[in-house]
């Protein structure tokens, strides 16, 4: 690979496809002892974390268990 005038790289298909680098996909570069290091940009936050308490303590309503909300959206 050779770098642009413009400071680009093109990384190779079969590359690209492997690690999933595919259009508008943000990376990040990190220096190290090496080189760089050119890898895949992560969210720092968790989905799980983004919805987690969503529906507040009193979502079910005061005094009902999970057991019984599940018994009652099941229609037992």
């Amino acid at each position: 690979m050779r770098i642009s005038e413009h400071g680009q790289i093109t990384i190779p298909k079969h590359l690209r496809e492997r690690f999933g680098m595919h259009h508008n996909v943000e990376v990040e570069v990190t220096p190290t002892d090496k080189g760089l290091l050119i890898s895949k940009r992560v969210d720092e936050e968790n989905p799980v974390d983004r919805v987690y308490g969503i529906l507040g303590k009193d979502a079910l309503g005061e005094g009902v268990s999970v057991d019984e909300y599940i018994e009652e959206i099941r229609g037992r």
